[in-house]
């Protein structure tokens, strides 16, 4: 019992500890790789020293300490970065000498950057988009190979590989370990806050798979949105981000109905939505905008999800303050997609006649050829307008296009209420 309860505390450690862990060991090294490599090590040394001797009273600085003996036998090893490895006999002198306090205050002292620096380093344009998101839950969130895999329903030997690619790539590259900054840093901002939002948008409305939302991405997400938050106090669009995410995961309890059906946004029950999460995601709104970003993608996307937060029915939702945000985020940040959310508001602003004529513009976007959303919406508005046939093949359309098991019913059953209607 004893054992598994120090395995149980090894887990919980390792959870909070490695992000700070690894990116110690990055700024270090200069490799996320190795980084990452002696961060295991020290895992390893830690499992099977602490069920024997219990666990440390500061289980990071260990940690920490226990890594910076292997790198500097791994530079002994391959008998280079002489100088490297006398900078780093001398911290790890420093972190034998002092007491578990002191050490976690100098690591502290340098832990912010290194984290924003893993970060940036996880979310580089170099990697493809899989790989950003995956490198990122692996560094970051401390996710085993096997969670991520599960998490996005792909095969772990792909999630490996994936892995292992993406830490060549970066080494092979030479992609340095900093935070960017001046007009780099506007450039691959966009990336690390686009990374950050698809973890989240995969919890909050799964791709594929049996479960309408996988609430662990949404909650490894939140977590990331309010690290960068603290680390990039006066970067607008990072609190739009954490905003638009905050107030989102305020709905999930109202998402799905007891046995785990779909509910949508009309039809929820708002007293279920967790009001601690719109107040930060309200704040996080009010701090972007106060810092002059209240017009970036993100922001624009958070004052839409506000509208909805601050109706306490459906009925008072206004419908064309949104429309307005959606022609502005529209002409900021164009694309086939919010022109199809700014159709269903202009609907619900002035009526399905109006909605429609902008869905039917959209009609043969090749980039919505296999989006499910577009039939699922033409249907919505065309039942609305009584042509109930036409409805019922939307829905259709919709339902075999969706990967999603519970997507998939409700779209079916929405297509066999309105052919009962027609």
């Amino acid at each position: 019992m004893a054992s598994d309860a120090v395995g149980g505390s090894i887990d919980a450690v390792w959870r909070i500890e490695s992000p700070r862990l690894i990116a110690g060991l990055a700024r270090l090294t200069g490799d996320v790789g190795v980084a990452e490599d002696l961060a295991q090590d020290a895992l390893v040394a830690a499992l099977e020293k602490w069920p024997q001797s219990g666990v440390p009273d500061n289980p990071g600085a260990w940690l920490m300490a226990t890594a910076k003996h292997r790198a500097i036998d791994l530079f002994r090893r391959n008998e280079r970065l002489a100088r490297k490895q006398e900078e780093l006999a001398h911290d790890v002198g420093l972190a034998l000498a002092m007491d578990g306090a002191d050490l976690d205050a100098a690591l502290d002292d340098e832990i912010g950057d290194d984290l924003l620096a893993l970060i940036f380093t996880c979310c580089h344009p170099v990697l493809s988009t899989d790989s950003r998101v995956t490198l990122t839950l692996r560094m970051l969130g401390g996710l085993t190979t096997e969670e991520i895999a599960r998490s996005f329903l792909t095969a772990e030997p792909t999630i490996a590989q994936r892995i292992v690619r993406a830490k060549r790539t970066l080494g092979a590259t030479r992609v340095p370990f900093e935070v960017p900054s001046g007009e780099e840093l506007a450039e691959r901002l966009p990336s690390v806050l686009g990374v950050v939002y698809l973890i989240f948008n995969e919890g909050y409305a799964a791709t594929a798979g049996d479960d309408w939302m996988r609430p662990g991405l949404t909650d490894e997400a939140l977590r990331l949105g309010r690290i960068l938050a603290a680390l990039a106090p006066d970067e607008p669009e990072v609190h739009g981000l954490l905003a638009l995410m905050e107030i989102q995961a305020s709905r999930m309890r109202a998402r799905t109905d007891a046995v785990g059906n779909p509910v949508l946004l009309l039809d929820q029950d708002r007293s279920r939505w967790d009001p601690l999460l719109i107040r930060r995601g309200l704040a996080e709104l009010d701090r972007a905008q106060q810092l002059g970003g209240g017009l970036g993608p993100y922001a624009l996307q958070a004052a839409i999800a506000a509208c909805h937060a601050r109706a306490r029915v459906a009925d008072d939702t206004d419908w064309a303050t949104i429309a307005a945000l959606y022609d502005a985020l529209a002409q900021l940040s164009p694309s086939p997609v919010v022109e199809l959310n700014r159709a269903v508001a202009v609907s619900m602003a002035f009526g399905p006649a109006a909605g429609l004529e902008l869905v039917d513009q959209l009609v043969g976007e090749p980039s919505l050829e296999r989006y499910h959303l577009l039939p699922s919406v033409c249907g919505d508005l065309l039942a609305k307008l009584g042509r109930h046939d036409e409805a019922r093949a939307e829905f259709e359309r919709a339902a075999s296009l969706t990967q999603n098991a519970r997507e998939r019913a409700l779209l079916l059953e929405r297509a066999a209420v309105s052919g009962g209607s027609g």
